[in-house]
C-alpha cells in the first residue's frame, strides 16, 4: 500500500537533480506532486543540463502518483503565490512542502573561471546574492505563503533541502553561510509551527548522483553515493510518519533516515556515511 495516497506535495526546483528525485520518491508513494521549475518542455533550459518540469511530472505519474507541472521562477514572489493559490484551488490543502530550489551555481556553466578563485574575496559578490536570493529567501517566501494552508488543517511537513556544507569551514563562505541560515530558519519555523502540529526539518543528502555530479564524475568518488530518488524516499518516509513532529526543528540526514525507516536506494543498498560534502 502506498503511504502517501491522498497527500498533496509541492517540490520546488524539480526540473532535474535532487528536486526531481524528491518528486519521484513522493510519487512512488502515491502523492499528488506539484513540480515547479523554470524550464518547460520545449523551452530554453536555464542550464546546459537536461530536465524540465513536465518531464518530472510525467515520471511522478508513471510511478503511481499524480504529477502536476507548474513553471515558476521562485525569485518572483508573485509566481510563488500563484503556485500556492493553484494548489489551494485544486486541492484545498497542502501536506508536504519541499524547499529545494537553489541558486548560485551558475559559475559552473557560465564560463566563469571559478577554479582561479583563492579565497572568498576573489569570488564575485553576485555569488552571495544568488545563494541568498534564489536559495535562502526562496525557501522563506515559499514557506510563508504555504504555511497558512498547513496551519489551517493542523498538519503538514516542511522540508528545507540543505547540506552539511553548513558545518564545514571549507565549503565556501557564501555556500556555507547560506546553508547555515537555511538550517537556522528551520529551527525557528519549527518553534512557531509546533502548536499547529506542523513539522519543519532541514535535510542533508549525501553525495547525490545528479546530472551535474555525473557530468563531472571523474572528480568524485561515487562508490557510496545516492541517487536523487533516494533523497525522495527519505522525504516520503518522514511524510508518512505519524510521529514526524518529534523531528521538527532538527537537521536530518538521508542515510540515517534510511536506517531508521528501513528504505533503500534504487539498487537495494543503503549508503553508509551520509556526511559527504556538498550533497546539494
Amino acid at each position: 500500500m502506498r503511504t502517501l495516497e491522498g497527500k498533496i506535495a509541492l517540490v520546488t526546483g524539480a526540473s532535474r537533480g535532487v528536486g526531481r528525485g524528491i518528486a519521484l520518491g513522493l510519487g512512488e508513494q502515491g502523492a499528488t506532486v506539484y513540480v515547479t521549475g523554470r524550464t518547460a518542455v520545449g523551452g530554453l533550459p536555464t542550464t546546459p543540463l537536461p530536465g524540465a518540469v513536465q518531464g518530472t511530472a510525467d515520471e511522478v505519474t508513471k510511478l503511481g502518483g499524480r504529477g502536476i507541472a507548474v513553471v515558476c521562477d521562485h525569485q518572483d514572489d508573485s509566481q510563488t503565490r500563484r503556485v500556492v493559490a493553484q494548489i489551494e484551488q485544486d486541492s484545498g490543502r497542502l501536506d508536504i512542502l519541499v524547499n529545494n530550489v537553489w541558486g548560485g551555481y551558475e559559475h559552473f556553466w557560465d564560463g566563469t573561471e571559478f577554479w582561479l578563485e583563492k579565497g572568498f574575496w576573489t569570488a564575485p559578490l553576485s555569488r552571495w546574492e544568488a545563494m541568498f536570493q534564489s536559495g535562502v529567501r526562496a525557501h522563506y517566501v515559499t514557506s510563508v505563503i504555504a504555511a497558512p494552508l498547513m496551519v489551517r488543517q493542523e498538519s503538514g511537513l516542511i522540508v528545507n533541502v540543505s547540506s552539511d556544507g553548513a558545518e564545514k569551514d571549507d565549503a565556501g563562505v557564501s555556500y556555507g553561510v547560506a546553508k547555515a541560515a537555511t538550517d537556522r530558519m528551520v529551527a525557528c519555523m519549527a518553534h512557531d509551527l509546533r502548536e499547529h502540529n506542523v513539522a519543519a526539518v532541514s535535510l542533508y543528502p549525501g553525495l547525490v548522483r545528479t546530472e551535474s555530479v555525473l557530468r563531472a564524475a571523474e572528480h568524485f568518488d561515487l562508490s557510496d553515493s545516492e541517487s536523487p530518488q533516494f533523497v525522495g524516499r527519505a522525504v516520503a518516509a518522514m511524510a508518512g510518519d505519524p510521529e514526524v513532529l518529534r523531528r521538527s526543528g532538527q537537521v536530518v540526514r538521508t542515510a540515517e533516515l534510511a536506517r531508521q525507516y528501513g528504505f533503500t536506494d534504487l539498487d537495494g543498498r543503503q549508503p553508509g556515511d551520509p556526511r559527504t560534502p556538498y550533497g546539494h
